[in-house]
């Protein structure tokens, strides 16, 4: 009769904690930014559709690096806590400590009974009303949760990025600011960027980031994503207009379409749009990313 075979708790523990790390340490980076206005989310991710970054609540942010199909699972658990807890008791109850401590016992339990752990890092940001009432709250692989002030860096080559960002980050900073200290640390230790000595990029681009704020200014859902034109702009990644389109000569105004009679006033007319109703609803959550 062949005996089982024995290890101590203390290497199953270890065993799985190196584990996890290495998942871990094999994505890119991603940090977490305070700034004057709100929180910044920084990560390093070149696909327009698997997201780092995401809305748990109203004023409450979730980045992640690891394992994509753990760490959205746990978003979307997230996303449904927050939402039976705010629709059964008031909004207002529904903070970044109540989401950090829920994630917190769910990877603890993962950790502890199940043979493989979630290879998974995540942070929870809520946004207040004054710059000292923003909240970051890192939670590991094993459950474990510490309140970060400033930043927090997760995944990649994490230490390193955090040293640059000791040495560059400013409390206060402007949104511009607070990026680019955010993609110079990022792009320091970057793969992308690791042939800048030979001709190639210093810095990553906006095609190869994505980038999302909690803006404390909104009134409810302070959750937004920078993309496009509007990153390339605070980016400096801004190009100059081709030649052939600096030639092109002036085309015509278009003369603004006549109302049919009986039509109401302001739809049919440019100069006087209709803005009541779905048009503004429509805008906001194409602004927003349409996270929920």
């Amino acid at each position: 009769m062949t005996l089982p075979y024995y290890a101590s708790a203390e290497q199953v523990m270890r065993d799985r904690s190196e584990y996890a790390r290495k998942g871990i340490s094999r994505g890119r980076s991603v940090a977490v930014l305070t700034y004057a206005d709100g929180v910044l989310f920084i990560a390093e991710n070149p696909s327009s559709t698997l997201h780092k970054v995401g809305e748990i609540y109203d004023r409450i942010g979730f980045a992640a690096v690891g394992r994509y199909s753990e760490f959205e699972s746990l978003r979307v658990a997230g996303v449904r806590l927050a939402d039976v807890r705010g629709y059964s008791y008031n909004r207002r109850d529904v903070t970044g400590r109540v989401i950090a401590n829920a994630y917190a016992q769910t990877l603890g339990a993962i950790f502890t009974e199940q043979m493989k752990p979630y290879e998974v890092e995540l942070c929870i940001a809520e946004v207040g009303d004054r710059p000292e009432t923003d909240q970051l709250y890192r939670l590991t692989f094993d459950g474990s949760v510490v309140d970060e002030p400033d930043f927090v860096v997760m995944g990649g080559q994490a230490d390193a990025v955090t040293s640059h960002l000791r040495e560059h980050f400013l409390p206060g900073m402007g949104l511009a600011d607070a990026l680019l200290v955010g993609v110079r640390a990022l792009s320091a230790v970057s793969p992308a960027t690791a042939g800048a000595g030979n001709g190639g990029p210093t810095q990553l681009t906006a095609a190869q980031l994505e980038v999302a704020v909690l803006d404390r200014r909104r009134p409810k859902r302070a959750f937004r994503r920078i993309t496009g034109a509007a990153l390339r702009s605070l980016l400096g990644d801004e190009q100059a207009p081709d030649a052939a389109e600096d030639q092109t000569p002036p085309t015509a105004a278009h003369a603004p379409s006549v109302p049919e009679p009986g039509t109401p006033a302001g739809l049919g007319d440019p100069a006087n749009p209709d803005t009541a109703g779905g048009a503004e609803y429509d805008t906001e959550h194409a602004e927003d990313g349409g996270e929920g």
